[in-house]
């Protein structure tokens, strides 16, 4: 048995369960046992699905994505009127990869490099050691962060890819008439999910009518980090751009997952060393942002965005003239990128920032004044 579980068991016997939202602080954020404060979860750039970590996110597959990223930067900071300074943000940043990338390609408009001073938001001393390794070639002046209530009083533009997943969320499972908290308990000297006296407020439950068993995400830890970030672009000016596996329309489902050694997990067992995540509600969390007073264009899929800011016309130009192998693995980035059986339809894109900046019409999305129709935003969680 691990020092974490020890632990986590000895919470249990002298508070009782612990709530999910609980659990997956302890399990990730643990100053000696946590699985980021301790561990180097993401795998590095290749073209196979694994190189060390446990998982691989969209900046390790291709350079690609933190181009098109690095692009749809440079479009946003031109509608917002070309702020200088302002910050460039990345929560969350992994490897520093993304921002890398993102940085090369920005060279090819020189006021954003000269105008962006660069913060990063991690909590993690293993990761920041590496976003420093891999962003000490860019010659960019680095600041961390350990949350993003320190963001200094400019104009910001701040990216987080898989970033809202990771925070903890909370569950209700409906018996006998009531949302009842999901929580973890010791059952057969085990880990395991029990039912806690706990009930949800009825203006949080969700619609409609719902068999027992059913079960109810909520995340207030996600909630509070949009309304923060809204109210720092309403004050400030700037945008918000946010990628991650997730649904567009709210609903019921139990997306609580655990991944290890790029294969998924369960999460009760060895805590502290899995990545815990579940699927991000887009529609509350931008509900949250519009509340706030920002713009925001429809949600779309990964896909979408990356094709319409130029993936495929980027992927000719690198491949333009290179051999097979080369011309092959492109193909391939794209396909895992963009492709509908892939990251293309499972990952999904949302964007939010202050009303004057970008109107309606924003870098990868549709105008808010297009037809949402399709299936795609009918989307909700399985289970």
């Amino acid at each position: 048995m691990s020092p974490l579980e020890t632990e986590i068991r000895s919470r249990i016997e002298q508070d009782g369960p612990l709530s999910i939202a609980e659990y997956m602080a302890l399990c990730l954020l643990h100053p000696e046992y946590g699985y980021y404060t301790t561990g180097t979860p993401v795998g590095g750039r290749a073209s196979a699905s694994r190189e060390g970590g446990d998982f691989i996110t969209a900046p390790e597959i291709s350079q690609m994505f933190g181009e098109m990223i690095g692009v749809w930067c440079m479009e946003v900071w031109q509608a917002l009127g070309e702020p200088s300074p302002f910050a460039l943000v990345e929560l969350g940043p992994g490897r520093g990869t993304l921002m890398a990338d993102l940085l090369r390609v920005a060279k090819a408009l020189p006021g954003f490099a000269a105008a962006a001073d660069i913060y990063l938001v991690e909590v993690s001393g293993t990761l920041a050691e590496q976003q420093s390794l891999t962003l000490e070639k860019s010659g960019a002046s680095l600041k961390w962060l350990r949350d993003t209530g320190q963001l200094p009083d400019m104009p910001a533009i701040i990216i987080g890819n898989e970033f809202l997943d990771a925070l903890p969320f909370r569950q209700w499972v409906r018996l006998e008439g009531q949302w009842l908290e999901r929580a973890i308990g010791i059952r057969d000297d085990k880990l395991a999910f029990v039912a806690k006296a706990n009930v949800l407020p009825q203006e949080d439950e969700p619609e409609g009518e719902h068999e027992d068993g059913t079960i109810f995400e909520t995340a207030p830890a996600r909630e509070a980090q949009i309304a923060q970030i809204a109210a720092h672009l309403k004050q400030h000016n700037g945008a918000a751009l946010f990628i991650d596996y997730g649904h567009l329309k709210s609903g019921t489902g139990d997306t609580f997952q655990a991944v290890r050694d790029h294969a998924y997990a369960d999460p009760l067992a060895a805590p502290g060393q899995s990545d815990l995540t579940s699927h991000v509600d887009f529609e509350t969390l931008l509900a949250i942002a519009k509340t706030a007073g920002c713009a925001v264009p429809p949600a779309t899929a990964q896909g979408k965005f990356l094709v319409e800011l130029g993936l495929l016309e980027r992927a000719g130009t690198l491949g333009s003239g290179k051999n097979d192998h080369i011309q092959n693995q492109l193909r391939s980035a794209v396909e895992r990128l963009a492709g509908p059986d892939a990251m293309g339809n499972l990952f999904k894109v949302a964007a939010f920032g202050a009303p004057a900046s970008l109107g309606n019409r924003w870098p990868g999305f549709r105008s808010a004044d297009d037809d949402m129709t399709d299936a795609l935003s009918q989307d909700q969680p399985s289970g």
